[in-house]
């Protein structure tokens, strides 16, 4: 994993971040394995948000998101600052990534009872995935550009279950509404991040 290649996170900088991170390059743990416990971390999330579709369904799913990013930023942390990398470590950066995507989107659908939504969102979020690691194919250092990159969504639906959970008379609306936000932004960072490979090809070739 490359420096050009890293997601840009501010809170990799904090000294919390890199204790914690110092701790887990000490330990046996490889950064792969941080990378498919996020994925343990989404089904356990999705899980709960359908078979307790309630406030405790809501307020553990959000929790497993927050795990689930942490999971995001230890895995890279360990990699590259703690010196832990290995020749799969792309392949785990991303694979596990669009699986707990996948897992979070699509339970959000079928627990407001709009499946298709959620697979809508679980598709277009594979696809603003798909093309910036297309832009590095084509030699570009990968564009993370929103507006509903990975940390957006699952922050947004993070926040909206916590939200919903409190405000449970407009529990449907509020997570209608997140789903519907997610798929609409994540379309738009597609063709923000169509735009701007295209542009820079057309640079390259001037």
């Amino acid at each position: 994993m490359q420096d050009n290649n890293r997601r840009p996170i501010a809170v990799r900088s904090s000294k919390w971040a890199k204790r914690i991170a110092a701790a887990l390059a000490d330990s046996t743990i490889t950064p792969n394995q941080i990378s498919c416990i996020s994925v343990l971390f989404a089904l356990a999330g999705s899980a709960a948000l359908l078979v307790w579709p309630g406030r405790l369904g809501m307020l553990l799913c959000a929790a497993s998101i927050l795990l689930r990013l942490l999971c995001n930023l230890f895995d890279g942390m360990v990699a590259v600052e703690g010196g832990r990398g290995t020749v799969t470590g792309p392949l785990y950066n991303e694979l596990p990534d669009r699986l707990a995507d996948s897992l979070f989107l699509v339970a959000l659908g079928y627990a407001v009872g709009m499946p298709w939504l959620g697979w809508l969102c679980a598709l277009l979020a594979a696809l603003t995935a798909y093309i910036r690691t297309l832009g590095g194919a084509l030699g570009q250092e990968q564009d993370f550009r929103g507006p509903m990159a990975k940390p957006h969504r699952m922050w947004l639906m993070g926040i909206a279950l916590v939200v919903a959970a409190v405000a449970m008379p407009w529990q449907q609306q509020i997570l209608i509404g997140t789903g519907a936000i997610i798929a609409i932004g994540s379309a738009l960072t597609c063709i923000t991040r169509t735009r701007a490979i295209a542009a820079r090809l057309h640079v390259q070739r001037t």
